[in-house]
């Protein structure tokens, strides 16, 4: 079964679940030309259309900041929450815990996520909450004029300022090390390689971390800066060319015996990770680490999947909830009878009373 389809009588081609690309667009975009939010919008657009997510059935959700605006750019006709700054990773945990049927996108900015909302972003992870989680990462605050961010990195200039001095925090790396089973990096200018990476990060059953390269244009695309066109192009290491192949399609992929690894999804979709240099092994936490760490020190972003667990545990299981949702639930089971309460209330009260009589 094909991810496409062209309709007999002509027009546009279809998904399989049978909408067309354009039924995934939302607002005109408002922010800079060129900006390389811009351009996750448009990976993301094609992704969803690709995967056939039901656009009824995706909730959105972001804090402050240029990145938390672009929401708006995409499947219009999904749920949409746009939080305060720093706190969309408590929104997300209750929409999972709400309604477990949805699939949750969420998109912050660096300083949305590493300043104001780390503390939120390391307990969304430790706990696996079920979220694809982009970071539009351009190491500025764009909103207000350009200051460094937390993952402006040492050496990285301000326009026609001062050199940051502070050691970034790299969000990847912190991820793996609270057990988020899905951890990837990408540049907003290298579609192909972005595509396909939210594509398998829809897949996955738990917390999806993406930190996505996204130069400023305004403030972070001159010579000096880490995190411009030029320079991510020039130090872009990829880790391997990625496929991903849906559960619903065949494995056409051809690739030589040992030149590839094939990374099963729960949903029995695959990502097929074709070696490029080195051989590299996504399913290996302290490797990746490794990596990153080096990539760090030669001025490299290296990119791809970098760490993978598929088994990790989901939010809702490791909380033992309910199988249905509460949003699912009637008023028969969240409001009970007020004789279930009063019974409930005499067993507190002749409990309370017996343990003061025997001295509890």
């Amino acid at each position: 079964m094909s991810a496409t389809t062209t309709p007999p009588a002509g027009g546009p081609p279809v998904n399989r679940i049978g909408l067309t690309r354009a039924d995934y667009d939302g607002s005109k975009t408002t922010l800079c030309p060129g900006c390389g939010h811009n351009a996750i919008t448009g990976g993301i657009i094609q992704a969803a259309w690709e995967a056939g997510l039901e656009p009824h059935r995706v909730a959105k959700l972001s804090g402050i900041g240029c990145s938390s605006k672009t929401p708006a750019y995409f499947l219009g006709q999904s749920h949409g929450f746009n939080a305060v700054h720093g706190r969309m990773p408590s929104i997300a945990t209750g929409v999972s815990v709400a309604n477990r049927g949805l699939t949750l996108i969420g998109v912050s900015g660096d300083g949305d996520t590493a300043s104001i909302g780390m503390g939120q972003f390391v307990h969304l992870v430790r706990r696996n909450v079920p979220v694809v989680y982009i970071v539009e990462n351009n190491g500025v605050y764009g909103l207000t004029k350009g200051q460094f961010s937390a993952t402006a990195d040492i050496g990285s200039t301000r326009k026609g300022r001062e050199a940051n001095r502070l050691m970034p925090i790299d969000l990847c790396a912190l991820a793996i090390e609270l057990g988020c089973g899905f951890v990837a990096r990408s540049f907003s200018g290298d579609q192909k390689q972005l595509r396909p990476l939210l594509r398998a990060a829809f897949s996955h059953p738990g917390t999806a971390i993406l930190d996505v390269i996204s130069p400023c244009v305004t403030f972070a695309d001159h010579e000096g800066s880490s995190k411009s066109y030029a320079y991510v192009k020039e130090h872009d290491a990829p880790l391997h060319d990625i496929e991903y192949v849906p559960y619903f399609e065949d494995i056409t992929v051809d690739y030589e015996p040992g030149t590839t690894r094939d990374v099963q999804m729960p949903d029995g979709s695959h990502v097929l990770l074709k070696k490029l240099a080195e051989d590299y092994d996504p399913t290996d936490a302290r490797g990746a680490i490794g990596a990153l760490s080096d990539a760090r020190h030669e001025g490299k972003f290296i990119t791809g999947l970098i760490y993978v667990n598929p088994k990790a545990t989901p939010f809702y299981e490791e909380l033992k909830l309910v199988e249905p949702a509460l949003a699912s639930l009637g008023q028969d089971v969240t409001r009970p009878p007020k004789s279930v309460l009063e019974g409930i209330m005499k067993s507190y009260l002749e409990g309370s009373v017996a343990a003061a009589a025997g001295g509890g």
